[in-house]
C-alpha cells in the first residue's frame, strides 16, 4: 500500500520520524525540516523516500523567508529524493513551471538539478513501474538531445 503524509514543512523533523514509524509512508509532502536531523536525512536517503517540495508555498507561508533559503538545493547535494511541485496554485500563486522557475533562479540550480529533480519526480510518483520506467526513458533521451532550457541563471 502506497502512503503519503503531510509533515516537516512547518513541523519538525521529529513528526517525519513519527511519520516514517508509525505510518510507514511511501512519500513525505514537503519533509523541510528533515534538514534539522542528520539521522533522518541518512534514513530517507537509505530508503528512497520522497520528498515533495512546494516552493512557493513555501515562500507564501514563511516556512522559508527568502526563496533563497528554499533548501531544494542542499536536499539534492544530501542525496534526497526530493521533487518540485505546485500546492494550491490559485492561492499561492503558481504552478508547476512557476515553481521550478523560482528555485532555479533563486538557487542557481544547474541543467544536472534540474534533470535530477524532474527524475525524481517519476521514481517518487506512485505510476506502475512501467510507465515510471518509460517515462524516465523519455527524460533520458531529452536531456541526451537537448540542453535543458531553464531562464537566466540555468
Amino acid at each position: 500500500m502506497l502512503t503519503v503524509a503531510h509533515a516537516g514543512e512547518e513541523g519538525s523533523a521529529e513528526d517525519v520520524w513519527e511519520c516514517l514509524k508509525s505510518l510507514r509512508v511511501s512519500r513525505i509532502d514537503h519533509g523541510n525540516h528533515s534538514m534539522d536531523d542528520d539521522q533522518l536525512v541518512k534514513e530517507l536517503v537509505e530508503r528512497k523516500i520522497p520528498l515533495t517540495s512546494c516552493p512557493l508555498s513555501n515562500y507564501y507561508l514563511k516556512v522559508v523567508r527568502k526563496m533563497e533559503k528554499n533548501p531544494v538545493k542542499k536536499m539534492l547535494r544530501k542525496g534526497l529524493k526530493v521533487t518540485v511541485n505546485s500546492d494550491d496554485p490559485a492561492y499561492f500563486g503558481g504552478y508547476i513551471n512557476e515553481n521550478y522557475q523560482s528555485v532555479c533562479d533563486a538557487l542557481n540550480l544547474t541543467k544536472k538539478d534540474i534533470y535530477t529533480l524532474a527524475k525524481n519526480s517519476f521514481e517518487g510518483s506512485f505510476l506502475s513501474d512501467s510507465k515510471k520506467q518509460m517515462m524516465i526513458e523519455k527524460l533520458n533521451r531529452y536531456a541526451e538531445n537537448n540542453d535543458l532550457i531553464c531562464q537566466q541563471s540555468c
